[in-house]
């Protein structure tokens, strides 16, 4: 295969990657035959899953939306992926037009992609960093820049701690974010539950197992956990489509159908 520009030298194209992936469900185009093979084998055995990344990624829109109408302008996205169809930035400047943003993730690709949609965005920058080492992404200069004193800043971690494995403690990891915010912050959190599709779950975790990122699904109460020091925003860690839904109608039969929760949290 050869390989696209926008790909860093020396990325396997022969194995699945989740942002990749993620991107394939969102209907993108920044992702490789290995990628498309596990998302359709994944969808052989949850058709539901290209809704459900929709629903997430709609879930991001409107909690960044509302938070920018709070007035926050300072955004920390770890765990970005390939921001295509409603990036941060562009949801949060409907709102407010010089909205900051830190786009922080681990994957070679995301990051090379997305240093090349932002180039020209002086208001964005890109980290390549990796969320089980906090001290070390607090150091980079973006991000400590970021979060110098002076504005609270909303921290995103959506759809990114079930691919921190319970031995590397992810409430540590959020702890340790949460301690470097300032005052009046803010969290956005979602995560793939067990509760939604307990007759899933199983059979979706081992599939992750063939990836560099596995998946760990939790329980909503363990979930619910990782906003310790936060208060919750109404109407707290719910189904995806059940947070603030645009219109009633949105949420559906069914919300635990996309398995995933969320939740919005603010600091003193």
């Amino acid at each position: 295969m050869r390989q696209p520009s926008w790909v860093p030298a020396g990325t396997d194209l022969d194995k699945p990657n989740a942002a990749r992936v993620y991107d394939y469900y969102l209907g993108g185009s920044h992702n490789f035959e290995a990628d498309r093979e596990m998302a359709r084998k994944a969808m052989e055995l949850w058709p539901d899953l290209p809704q459900i990344m929709r629903a997430n990624r709609a879930f991001l829109r409107r909690a960044v939306q509302h938070l920018a109408e709070q007035g926050y302008t300072r955004f920390l996205d770890i765990g970005s992926g390939i921001p295509t169809f409603g990036p941060v930035h562009e949801a949060a400047r409907a709102i407010q037009p010089d909205a900051r943003v830190v786009y922080v993730d681990l994957d070679p690709v995301a990051v090379a992609h997305s240093r090349l949609i932002l180039k020209d965005d002086g208001l964005s920058s890109v980290v390549e960093g990796d969320l089980r080492d906090v001290p070390d992404l607090l150091s980079r200069p973006e991000v400590a820049e970021l979060l110098a004193p002076g504005e609270p800043v909303v921290l995103l971690l959506v759809a990114v701690l079930h691919f921190v494995k319970d031995e590397d403690e992810p409430e540590k990891l959020v702890r340790q974010l949460r301690d470097a915010l300032p005052p009046g912050s803010a969290m956005v959190l979602s995560h793939a539950s067990l509760e939604g599709r307990p007759d899933q779950a199983g059979a979706h975790q081992d599939l992750y197992k063939r990836t560099p990122t596995p998946l760990t699904m939790r329980p909503v109460e363990q979930i619910t956990g990782l906003f310790d020091g936060f208060e919750l925003l109404e109407p707290g860690v719910v189904f995806l489509p059940e947070w603030r839904p645009d219109r009633p109608e949105a949420v559906g039969a069914h919300p635990e159908r996309m398995t995933g929760v969320a939740g919005v949290g603010r600091l003193p």
